[in-house]
């Protein structure tokens, strides 16, 4: 009885070794993945691609290649796509995602120049040829250059405010301390740190990260039209986050589902191309 007694202490004995040991190592690996979304954050969200100053864009659409000097440290770079319709009826302020540069974006252009839209797409710091530190104060900043540039040539109710995905919390920022014709999102999401922590809920992303883009609040300020796209196959911003922005919209601004609409394909779908071109003839 005593040596049973005394091979199963000895078991339990080592099951609770093995499984603290486990648990240090788990513990471990947790603080070291907290450690790099912490410092790393920014080479995790963004993924931008670099261009030579000297780079020339060979875009079909007519556009004209534009650098402007913030500071000793800091130019922003962006493109005007000019209307390739008979008149010039307003501008689009394009708001990209986190992905390379504009030349991965222009594909969308025509869109809007068959309408009679000016295009100005901007890059954020650190991505195409626009120089300096990526923060999100820096994103809003250079967002209204950008529409503060549009407005010398065309008016408020001339002007329509475009994001995607990370370019969305940009948009919704800029249209809630500027007047515009209309907001439109493509895959939008609450916040940011809703979208990380889908992919991270073990951390406290919310005080983790240094860039939080409440779209959430933005919206609420918003007095222009706002009109979303959203696919429910994203797995980018999901879509039951993006439909948390539903109940913030007001009378007359749409949500629209598009069924089995995954990230980067929304303009796949026949729903989304006929709506843009519904709003862009208004």
């Amino acid at each position: 009885m005593n040596y049973l007694s005394f091979f199963f202490s000895s078991l339990l004995s080592m099951k609770k070794k093995k499984i603290f040991k486990w648990l240090w190592i788990a513990f471990f690996i947790y603080i070291i993945g907290g450690v790099a979304l912490y410092f790393l954050q920014d080479r995790i969200l963004f993924h931008p691609v670099r261009l030579k100053r000297d780079h020339n864009y060979n875009f079909s659409e007519p556009h004209k290649d534009i650098s402007i000097p913030i500071n000793k440290k800091d130019t922003m770079n962006l493109v005007d796509f000019s209307s390739t319709d008979t008149i010039t009826k307003g501008v689009v302020l394009y708001f990209h995602g986190n992905k390379r540069n504009i030349s991965w974006y222009a594909n969308y252009i025509p869109y809007f120049t068959k309408h009679g839209y000016e295009v100005l797409m901007i890059d954020y710091p650190g991505y195409g040829k626009s120089t300096g530190k990526l923060t999100e104060q820096k994103l809003y900043d250079w967002a209204l250059e950008a529409y503060k540039m549009a407005h010398t040539r065309f008016s408020a109710d001339s002007i329509i405010i475009y994001g995607k995905s990370m370019g969305t919390g940009i948009a919704a920022q800029l249209a809630s301390i500027r007047d515009c014709k209309r907001v439109i999102l493509e895959t939008p999401y609450y916040d940011f740190p809703s979208v990380i922590s889908h992919y991270l809920p073990i951390y406290p992303v919310k005080w983790m990260l240094h860039y939080y883009l409440p779209t959430n609040i933005y919206l609420k300020n918003v007095s222009a039209p706002i009109t979303i796209f959203q696919g429910t196959k994203d797995r980018i911003v999901t879509y039951k986050n993006a439909k948390r922005l539903k109940p913030l919209l007001k009378t007359g601004d749409e949500f629209i589902t598009v069924k089995g609409a995954g990230h980067n394909n929304l303009f796949k779908y026949k729903e989304v191309a006929g709506k843009l071109d519904s709003l862009l003839r208004l």
